[in-house]
């Protein structure tokens, strides 16, 4: 995986329905390369499905969790392109103090939760994590 499909996948993310046309011109890739990728990262099974979900869904199943992350020396760009490859990875955000990353987590269920984490935990360079699994939101926006 490369910038070029964690880009797509981001893009996919916020609109599943976007023209390939639209992705090309936003990733200054021709249209004939993003059709392939997305069409590899469908049969390598990166891309499960494109749905949509509506807000009652989003709000009554899944999981959703922040994970908080450290990182060993100086692989913090590495890191973070691995974890922007995650299509669970919602969002990353880099911080400071103790924890280096914190990742806001989606999974459709605890057990695919877990595996998420497991791929977390063995990417090259994360030396340890916490994770907090949100149970309820009483407040969308700021």
């Amino acid at each position: 995986m490369d910038d070029l499909d964690r880009d797509l996948l981001s893009a996919l993310r916020n609109n599943a329905r976007i023209s390939v046309s639209s992705l090309a011109a936003a990733t200054g890739a021709s249209r004939a390369t993003v059709a392939a990728r997305i069409e590899r990262l469908v049969e390598n099974g990166t891309i499960a499905a494109f749905t949509i979900r509506t807000g009652h869904e989003t709000r009554a199943a899944g999981v959703r969790a922040i994970v908080l992350i450290e990182v060993l020396g100086k692989l913090a760009d590495k890191v973070a392109d691995q974890l922007r490859g995650l299509p669970q990875v919602r969002a990353l955000h880099s911080t400071n103090g103790k924890w280096d990353f914190i990742a806001e987590l989606e999974d459709r269920d605890l057990a695919s939760f877990d595996e998420t984490l497991r791929r977390i935990r063995l990417i090259n360079g994360i030396n340890t994590t916490e994770s907090n699994i949100l149970l309820k939101t009483s407040k969308m926006g700021f």
